[in-house]
């Protein structure tokens, strides 16, 4: 199996990241969002028309309390560690996303892709560059990034340890809320199409993001402290952690050279919920083998 290099952990973001991200924010015209207090309106209304009612019953955790929820929140010690470690802890965890209507849609991660910045040419900070789009990425660990993608779907991503890195969230197995999520899915599809199953949901970042009403507005939110969205730790992470985690390349980078075969998407092995699997990756990750030139 692959087993990446593990440097001296890093206690805390470098001075550089710090007054990187300082002077482009003093030149930006945009404000950094500010966490939101539980009172605040949600600022992503649903994408939804007139004619497609969200169900009048608040949904709830039905596996644990609000008295638990509170301790299972993952805080930033969680997230300030290295990008591939992130990448793999994520794994497991429970993205939450709490609706302007009190409405709680939760699922499981089970596929996560590393972007480390510096020499990562398929990374949008690939040498350093730090501009108003990416900002997000050389902010505190646990720093929400959406982007766009073909001028119409948004990936989400979560900032990590090391300067302009970042994990991107790339698929969830649905737990809680699946009619909303599959309302809000419906939205951008012909009225003719079929119903979609539970696991094609979010299996995709841009499925992901529409599921959970993930807009830009969610750009350089905090994980830690944001009122509609945050990471619990899982009361059943048991299940996921009985699972092979495989190492794979990354989707869709196939025009950066040696970056493109670096196995730096992570997923959990015969999960029905994993958007692309890698067959070669799997075997490799069976036998312990790691591919021809797979360091970084």
């Amino acid at each position: 199996m692959y087993e990446f290099a593990v440097l001296n952990p890093v206690i805390a973001m470098s001075q550089r990241k710090r007054m990187r991200v300082s002077a482009l924010e003093r030149e930006s015209h945009l404000p950094v969002p500010r966490p939101l207090d539980s009172h605040s309106p949600s600022i992503s209304p649903h994408p939804l028309d007139d004619h497609t009612p969200l169900p009048t019953k608040q949904l709830t955790s039905h596996y644990f309390s609000e008295e638990q929820q509170n301790d299972l929140r993952l805080g930033e010690e969680f997230f300030n560690q290295q990008c591939v470690n992130l990448a793999r802890a994520f794994l497991g965890k429970i993205l939450v996303r709490r609706l302007m209507d009190g409405t709680e849609l939760r699922g499981r991660v089970v596929e996560t892709e590393a972007y480390l910045g510096g020499n990562d040419k398929a990374s949008h900070s690939a040498g350093g560059k730090c501009t108003e789009r990416n900002m997000a990425m050389f902010m505190k660990p646990g720093t929400i990034y959406v982007y766009q993608i073909y001028g119409i779907y948004l990936c989400m991503n979560v900032s990590s340890q090391e300067e302009g890195a970042a994990v991107l969230l790339r698929s969830l197995e649905p737990l809680q809320g699946q009619a909303v999520m599959r309302q809000l899915r419906s939205a951008r599809r012909r009225q003719s199409s079929r119903p979609l199953k539970d696991k094609e949901l979010c299996n995709g970042p841009s499925k992901l993001c529409q599921a959970l009403d993930i807009s830009r507005a969610f750009d350089r939110r905090d994980l830690v402290s944001d009122a509609e969205v945050w990471l619990e730790r899982d009361p059943l992470e048991a299940l996921a952690e009985s699972r092979q985690v495989v190492a794979a390349p990354r989707i869709g980078i196939e025009a950066h050279g040696e970056w493109a075969v670096k196995p730096l998407r992570f997923y959990l092995q015969g999960h029905p919920c994993v958007s692309v699997v890698d067959r070669d990756a799997e075997r490799r990750t069976n036998f312990g083998v790691g591919p021809a030139g797979s360091s970084v």
